[in-house]
């Protein structure tokens, strides 16, 4: 009897006595930036100011700022923080007025050319131009119903010139930027007759066509002025639609499938989409969404 207990204490004894061994998983070693050669780290600079300001840095600015970030080691703080002076910084800079300046003309250059084929702000203008004489016509000649007509289209076309401003003002987000390029007379002659415009906005803002039930209630909402439901939302008229599709959950989603496109030249996995939508659909920081995807090691060719 005393045997069987000596042996049940020591056999417990040593099951609570063993130890162990950590998990270590190979080649998952913290990448060591500081140690990233000189010239990845200029041509990461020289990229991060075409994309965002449309141009190469400076001698001064390429020494200044491949110094900071190899001060900082190249740090995703760093980078962040590199990519948030040229998006923001109001400093005066030759040339450019400021990195700000710079930043948003490039980024309204780029929406229009998204949606408008890089129509030019005068070749716009001769068309805002077209649209007051005619309304002045019109009014003149007591046709008071196209007068109105050409008045909108006069306002649609005007509010495409104040974008701009606006958007680095911060008076208008990301979407009504987009919304206002799809709205106006250049627009609908890029994508001639209903039937264009509507596979044409899904096309350009979604990056996929509609379904025949989508068509269907969006043509009857344009042509017929008649209340429908599409993309979740009810409207009677295109100016309607353009708010729509434009505060659509999938208008973010197809955003952030756009910045891809152009800073990455890929499109986003579905996880990708997924991460950065938690924050992007509540906050409409479209400049957030440019920073995650250009201080990643992908981006940096790091």
């Amino acid at each position: 009897m005393n045997i069987r207990i000596s042996y049940v204490f020591f056999l417990t004894l040593g099951l609570f006595s063993c130890k162990k061994d950590s998990d270590i998983i190979s080649n998952n070693n913290a990448p060591y930036y500081a140690e990233i050669p000189t010239i990845l780290v200029e041509n990461y600079v020289n990229r991060i100011y075409i994309d965002l300001i449309g141009r190469e840095p400076l001698d001064n600015e390429m020494l200044n700022d491949v110094r900071y970030l190899k001060d900082t080691d190249i740090t995703l703080e760093s980078r962040d923080s590199l990519l948030y002076k040229l998006q923001f910084d109001t400093t005066y800079i030759e040339g450019d007025s400021s990195y700000k300046s710079a930043y948003f003309h490039r980024m309204y250059d780029m929406v229009k050319v998204r949606l408008l084929e890089g129509a030019s702000n005068a070749y716009i203008g001769q068309d805002l131009g077209n649209h007051y004489s005619s309304y002045v016509i019109d009014s003149i000649n007591g046709n008071m119903l196209d007068a109105n007509k050409k008045l909108l289209q006069y306002h649609s076309l005007n509010n495409v010139l104040l974008a701009e401003l606006q958007y680095y003002n911060g008076i208008i987000e990301i979407n009504e930027m987009h919304r206002r390029m799809i709205y106006n007379s250049v627009y609908d002659k890029i994508n001639m007759n209903t039937f264009n415009y509507i596979n044409a906005t899904f096309d350009n803002l979604l990056f996929r066509y509609p379904t025949q039930y989508e068509f269907n209630e969006v043509y009857l909402m344009i042509n017929d002025n008649t209340a429908q439901i599409v993309l979740g939302s009810s409207g009677n008229n295109k100016e309607n639609f353009s708010y729509i599709i434009c505060t659509s959950r999938e208008f973010y989603e197809g955003v952030i499938i756009w910045a891809y496109g152009t800073l990455l030249a890929r499109e986003p996995s579905a996880q990708e989409i997924d991460i950065l939508m938690q924050s992007f659909y509540q906050n409409h920081d479209f400049q957030w969404i440019q920073r995650q995807i250009m201080q990643t090691d992908e981006y940096a060719h790091f």
